[in-house]
This record gives structure tokens, C-alpha cells and sequence, in this order.
């Protein structure tokens, strides 16, 4: 299925049949991935977007997502050290330090990236027990992804 170009996203970069290989989900409505010029763009300003293209099987759907690309690079650091943080979670009764929900703060842009478990979910203890039992079963589709990026980030010389 092509990605639409007449759409207010303008795709530059593509991956098609992004169903195929969406995780473990075998009849993904996610279609496609692109980067290209984003809609929210006025004359004169440019930016760059990243977009997952949803297909209802009819039409496209208006739960396409679009992100500017620091959002998912963001995002990517908190997958990362949400990871992290939960593959050691054991050490807790509770999986969380009540006294201390902080997980990190990153710097970025002279401001933090404060990452945290959320104790105002009033059903944190058993979401973080069925957050934890949901990454260890897709550990082994997330881990040959991230270790995909770690490949071309030490070759992009990061």
C-alpha cells in the first residue's frame, strides 16, 4: 500500500509495509513510516516530522501520528531507560521505591527530562506488575530493535 503524498504531511523518506514487521501485532493498521516535511508548516518555516501511517482497510485513518523528530528521539531515551529501570525493578517489593519514584533526570536543551514512576495512578502497584510481565514478553522483539540502533549510532559516530 503507498503512502499518500497528497496529504498535508509531504513524505520525503518511506518504509512501506510497515504492517509486516509492526511488532508482534500480525494485522497492523500501521501501514507505513515516513519522514518528511511536517503539516503544521507555514511558508518560509520548514520543519521535519516523523509519521506512522494508520489504514482502517477503507481509508486512511486520522490516527496517523506525527511527531517533530526530537519527540521520538525523546521517546526513545525514555523507552530506554524505562528498560532499564524495570529490568532492576525486582529489587523492590513493590517494583517502585515509594520514597523515591524518580527513575533520572537528563539533561537536554538546559532543562531535564524527568523520568519518574507515576504514584498518582491510584493502580500503579499491580499497572508497574503487568508494565513488567508486558516488556519482559516483547523483550526479545524491542531488544533486536534497539540493538539495530545501537549499530548505526556507534556508526553515525555517536
Amino acid at each position: 500500500m503507498d503512502i499518500p503524498t497528497t496529504l498535508k504531511h509531504k513524505p520525503v523518506i518511506v518504509v512501506k509495509g510497515y504492517d509486516a514487521i509492526d511488532g508482534r501485532i500480525n494485522n497492523s493498521d500501521a501501514k507505513g513510516l515516513s519522514l518528511g516535511l511536517a503539516q503544521w508548516n507555514d511558508r518560509g518555516k520548514v520543519d521535519v516530522s516523523a509519521k506512522i501511517w494508520r489504514h482502517t482497510g477503507k481509508k486512511w485513518s486520522r490516527q496517523s501520528e506525527e511527531m517533530p523528530l526530537h519527540r521520538v528521539i525523546d521517546l526513545a531515551i525514555l523507552i530506554c531507560r524505562s528498560i532499564q529501570y524495570i529490568r532492576n525493578a525486582y529489587r523492590y517489593p513493590k517494583l517502585y521505591d515509594e520514597n523515591q519514584p524518580e527513575i533520572d533526570r537528563i539533561a537536554i536543551q538546559g532543562k531535564a527530562l524527568d523520568i519518574s514512576v507515576c504514584t498518582d495512578n491510584p493502580m500503579i502497584d499491580k499497572d508497574i506488575q503487568l508494565f513488567r510481565e508486558a516488556m519482559a514478553k516483547d523483550d526479545e522483539m524491542i531488544s533486536e530493535r534497539l540493538h539495530r540502533l545501537a549499530t548505526i549510532l556507534k556508526e553515525m559516530g555517536y
